[in-house]
């Protein structure tokens, strides 16, 4: 046996994923504004790049051909590949040299065939072609589900829309001059920049003293000069300090209303008696002042406007028309991408040099790829969406009583696609209806046995079945969680006792001890 070093040659077949195949499974997990994002960033790096119109006028148009890879069989939440390619050969080797060959070879999407050229779903026409079951363009038509309905708008108006709201901090600040002057007008200017959102003082009066190396006394003077403003509770240290500046400024703050602020924690239990006993006062008495307490707010800062938050943008457009559910992209924030052949073309033909003229087809061939693998996540996206569609047909046509249980096997099954990449289509995702805008995941739910044995049903129709028994509860008649099983069951549900505590509390639902509290006090309104 020898035991020196010597070449062996060995030959091997082994799956591997190139770098454009590794973006192009990135992009499904990412929603359309990071698609945005990506693009733009593609863009500044690529010049071959570029946004078409969405008629599919734009240079370098042409019409898109078959994707010649596909996603749906590379899954695992480590990006591994777990399968094969598309066209199901076993030899992994040619597929991946299939693969590359497509990456090289140039392609160019238009959206004149498969692409989506409407903004959004309002953009889209209403009667036209609808009737004889003709689809929108860039978007999948589930047949044989009725109903008629449209995303019909009104345009508020480009000036509403970028007229910013008055902050709490402006609305201050313009009144303060009225109300100080000289050192307190500059100690309350400080004071206003230190509330938080609510219209709360934040900062200690004692270190605001010392940083400011004034007496504690004009500081407080500062802080009254506040709280004097519109609107009234604001510049409260804290919940009790904040109702009892609105109390005194309705003229109400008398010594049982003092009484009742200052035990402000038996109010929010609903201990009346020891209210009553504490405030020296009748049933009626403590009935109009609890009224008069609730019609203050806790929170006067937040009339006004801050900074803006994000709305959800929906990813997704489902109508449902005469012919059937029809589902489209949002174009509008989706950018239709190209490839500008007429500039690579003045390009290779103005440089002599091989290296330039290498890095060109290099760009050329990122730039084909990423148009493609574009296109291959929105027939991705809509393959996924119309079967979810068509498995919650019931809520999109009831109401959320009626989302059946789906799981992403179950959705993955039914478009030949793995389950992981379902799961990334899904992912930071929204899908705007007649109902409301909802996450895809939100219709994956899991299943609640029937108790006659019957189909089963989900947990968020067991949760809305839950509220809707809680709200149409008598304040006399309070349901405890027991009451509310055997309820549950008569409807069918088989549900344990602690599954309907655990959804309660997941809904802000409080239990029958809390909830006859509050109904108690709601009483003394």
């Amino acid at each position: 046996m020898a035991l020196g070093p010597r070449l062996d040659l060995r030959q091997s077949q082994s799956l591997v994923m190139t770098p454009q195949l590794q973006q192009a499974i990135r992009l499904l997990a990412l929603s359309n504004l990071e698609v945005e994002a990506f693009i733009a960033d593609a863009m500044d790096q690529n010049p071959l790049l570029d946004i078409g119109e969405n008629n599919g006028d734009g240079p370098g148009a042409e019409p898109p051909g078959e994707p010649d890879f596909s996603l749906q069989d590379f899954g695992g939440d480590d990006g591994a590949p777990q399968g094969n390619f598309s066209d199901g050969s076993a030899d992994s080797a040619e597929a991946i040299s299939r693969t590359q060959d497509a990456m090289d070879s140039p392609l160019d999407i238009s959206s004149s065939a498969d692409l989506f050229q409407h903004d959004c779903a309002v953009d889209a026409p209403q009667a036209q072609g609808l009737a004889d079951g003709a689809g929108l363009d860039g978007s999948l038509r589930l047949d044989g589900i009725g109903g008629g309905g449209n995303f019909d708008g009104e345009d508020s108006g480009l000036e509403a829309r970028l007229t910013p709201p008055v902050t709490l901090s402006e609305h201050l600040h313009a009144q303060i001059a009225m109300a100080a002057d000289g050192a307190v007008l500059a100690i309350a200017r400080q004071l206003i920049d230190n509330l938080d959102d609510a219209g709360y003082c934040t900062i200690d009066l004692i270190e605001l003293s010392h940083a400011l190396d004034v007496p504690l006394g004009l500081v407080e003077d500062g802080l009254a000069a506040v709280q004097s403003l519109d609107p009234s509770g604001v510049g409260a240290r804290n919940l009790a300090e904040c109702l009892a500046i609105q109390a005194r400024e309705a003229d109400r703050y008398d010594p049982c209303m003092q009484r009742l602020i200052a035990n402000l924690d038996l109010v929010a239990r609903g201990a009346l008696p020891q209210l009553k006993r504490l405030c020296r006062v009748d049933d009626e008495d403590l009935a109009d002042m609890i009224a008069e307490l609730r019609a203050y707010d806790p929170r006067p800062g937040l009339r006004f406007g801050g900074e803006a938050s994000a709305a959800v943008t929906p990813d997704l457009f489902v109508r449902q028309t005469a012919a059937g559910w029809a589902i489209e992209i949002n174009a509008d924030t989706l950018p239709r991408l190209i490839v500008n052949r007429q500039y690579y073309t003045e390009m290779t033909r103005d440089v002599d040099d091989k290296a330039a003229k290498g890095w060109l087809n290099e760009k050329l061939a990122d730039a084909n790829w990423l148009v493609r693998a574009l296109d291959q996540r929105q027939r991705t996206i809509l393959k996924v969406a119309s079967e979810i569609v068509k498995q919650q047909d019931a809520f999109f046509r009831r109401g959320v009583e009626h989302l059946r249980p789906l799981t992403l096997r179950q959705v993955a099954d039914a478009i030949s696609m793995h389950e992981s990449t379902v799961s990334r289509v899904t992912s930071h995702k929204y899908l705007a209806c007649a109902r409301g805008t909802y996450e895809l995941k939100y219709f994956f739910t899991r299943a609640i046995a029937s108790a006659d044995g019957g189909e089963a049903v989900s947990a968020s129709a067991v949760k809305a079945q839950i509220k809707a028994l809680i709200d149409a509860e008598e304040p006399k008649k309070i349901l405890s969680d027991d009451t509310l099983v055997d309820l549950l069951n008569a409807k069918g549900f088989d549900i344990a006792r602690r599954t309907v505590a655990k959804y309660r509390e997941s809904l802000g639902l409080g239990s029958s001890v809390q909830r006859r509290r509050q109904k108690a006090l709601a009483g003394h309104r």
